[in-house]
């Protein structure tokens, strides 16, 4: 996978690109993260990529040219994919969940778009990108953080990247359900024992013990999940 990242900041990512997994996955070559400065594909020598909002308002917007340009520089240099997905970071897009991950996982090629000030001229949403990704409902001041969540969240799905594969398939938000609770050693800390059945070593209970304790926990913490999954919550 490639992913590209236009951004004011890109100082902001090393901290997290450079780290853990995703440094691990870079390491490996699963995937390949590129970060572009908005400001080198502007036209004026103040390098400047906002202005004052046509019909009045607050703040500034971003301007369209030096995000066209920047677009165009990154699908110039990539000749091996021909389609390239875009996306926006900005309140208005969809939530992200682990599903719309799974989805995107999928693409050989992410170009991420962070948002900044009071929004986007409407001209990059309606002929530019592909879709538009929220990591929650409230405003943080730009697209960075929530981009390197999706990077996050994006690199761990990438085949060979997290150590054990079967790891995926048992993680919360997996089936809509939340994950089953953990224990590790000691068995006993401070008189508060791990469960009895953890320790039998009867894997077939094991595995309807923790299947009950999702879907206890996910009526608890998360009932909405259940209605998506079509079970009762009751």
């Amino acid at each position: 996978m490639r992913i590209d990242i236009i951004t004011i900041f890109p100082g902001m990512f090393a901290p997290v690109l450079n780290e853990s997994i995703i440094k691990r996955a870079k390491s490996k070559g699963k995937v390949k993260i590129n970060l572009y400065d908005l400001r080198d594909y502007t036209l004026d020598k103040h390098r400047k990529v906002d202005d004052r909002p046509f019909g009045g308002g607050s703040g500034m917007v971003m301007r369209p040219e030096p995000i066209f340009r920047a677009v165009e520089k990154i699908k110039s240099q990539s000749h091996k994919v021909r389609k390239q997905k875009i996306v926006l970071l900005c309140p208005q897009g969809e939530r992200l969940t682990q599903k719309t991950a799974k989805r995107l996982a999928k693409n050989k090629h992410l170009i991420l778009i962070c948002g900044r000030y009071e929004g986007i001229d409407e001209r990059v949403r309606q002929h530019l990108v592909s879709e538009e990704i929220s990591i929650g409902d409230y405003v943080l001041t730009g697209g960075e953080l929530p981009a390197m969540v999706l990077v996050d969240c994006l690199v761990r799905l990438i085949p060979g990247v997290l150590g054990d594969k079967n790891s995926l398939n048992f993680e919360s938000f997996e089936g809509n359900l939340l994950e089953y609770p953990q224990y590790t050693r000691p068995a006993v800390f401070k008189r508060l024992r791990v469960p009895e059945i953890l320790l039998s070593g009867d894997h077939k209970k094991i595995e309807s013990w923790r299947k009950k304790e999702a879907l206890k926990r996910t009526k608890q913490k998360r009932p909405d999940l259940l209605n998506e999954r079509g079970v009762s919550n009751g």
